[in-house]
């Protein structure tokens, strides 16, 4: 249970990255995504004896994939946060559960109960909140669709690992997933250095940043988050990872002097109630 705290806790100040660096998005998820998979490489090979080399060409497919849709999930998050705030992309990401129910049974021809229907529109409803309106030339609107396009990615990426179970181990899924996302990014980088990387050229102070972005809040953080699994049970996790926006938003209040609108948090504690209501009924049925 300490372990899975502090890797929500983790996760949650991870958001404010977004703020503390002035690099482009691009820029932020490559560096966190390299030296998270170069933190992960040394611990597997140092610490916990993990094979990170026996996989088959369906598993790495799967990886490559994996790799792609983390790099989405994390750019368009981060865009959603040095475009709006703190608190909108986080709050907005979280509607990933609202992907998922209805993606689940498509991809895994599962049933759809009308708890999560309930669930579902529930958080539709929370975003609503959230949105202010249709207008992309309101920072806010245009910060929370990048949000919402980061939970998409990102419940795909949910479901994607469900279907890989050719990896079992999940170190090594988590160091491939982060290896392959950076891999990806370099591409648009190369491709076109100035759209991608915007008027700003990365600095090399941004570098002690990246390196603890990717080593502490990431690595660290999913490996803290993979060892509570074995100890706890998944709902359980769920419930405690509904946590993340929630600190996220208490560090930008104290770190960087932002304060919620009323509607944010409204729409927040809607959403975060509702996923926590999920996992509580999920593991009781």
């Amino acid at each position: 249970m300490l372990k899975i705290h502090l890797a929500v806790f983790l996760f949650g100040f991870a958001g404010l990255f977004g703020k503390f660096l002035s690099c482009s998005p691009f820029i932020i998820v490559l560096g966190r995504t390299f030296f998270a998979a170069l933190a992960l490489f040394v611990y597997a090979k140092m610490f916990s004896r993990t094979p990170l080399f026996n996989f088959n060409r369906t598993a790495f497919l799967f990886l490559i994939l994996q790799g792609i849709l983390l790099a989405c999930h994390w750019v368009t998050f981060f865009l959603a946060i040095q475009i709006s705030s703190v608190a909108v992309g986080l709050v907005t990401f979280s509607s990933f559960p609202l992907f998922v129910t209805f993606m689940e049974p498509f991809f895994f021809k599962e049933p759809l109960k009308k708890r999560d229907i309930t669930t579902a529109i529930t958080v539709f409803a929370g975003i609503l909140l959230v949105i202010p309106d249709v207008d992309f030339s309101n920072n806010v609107t245009l910060g929370g669709f990048y949000g919402i396009l980061s939970g998409l990615s990102f419940a795909v990426l949910a479901l994607v690992n469900r279907k890989n179970v050719m990896i079992s181990d999940p170190i090594a899924v988590a160091f491939y997933q982060n290896l392959f996302a950076a891999l990806f990014l370099i591409l648009p980088i190369l491709i076109s250095p100035i759209l991608v990387l915007g008027p700003r050229a990365p600095d090399l102070s941004d570098l002690p940043l990246l390196i603890l972005l990717g080593v502490v809040f990431t690595a660290m953080a999913h490996t803290f988050f993979i060892q509570s699994l074995t100890k706890i049970r998944a709902q359980t996790a769920s419930v405690i990872a509904g946590l993340e926006p929630v600190y996220g938003i208490v560090f930008a209040f104290f770190l960087l002097n932002e304060v919620p609108r009323v509607r944010t948090l409204a729409g927040g504690v809607v959403i975060i109630s509702a996923t926590i209501a999920a996992g509580v009924f999920s593991r009781k049925s």
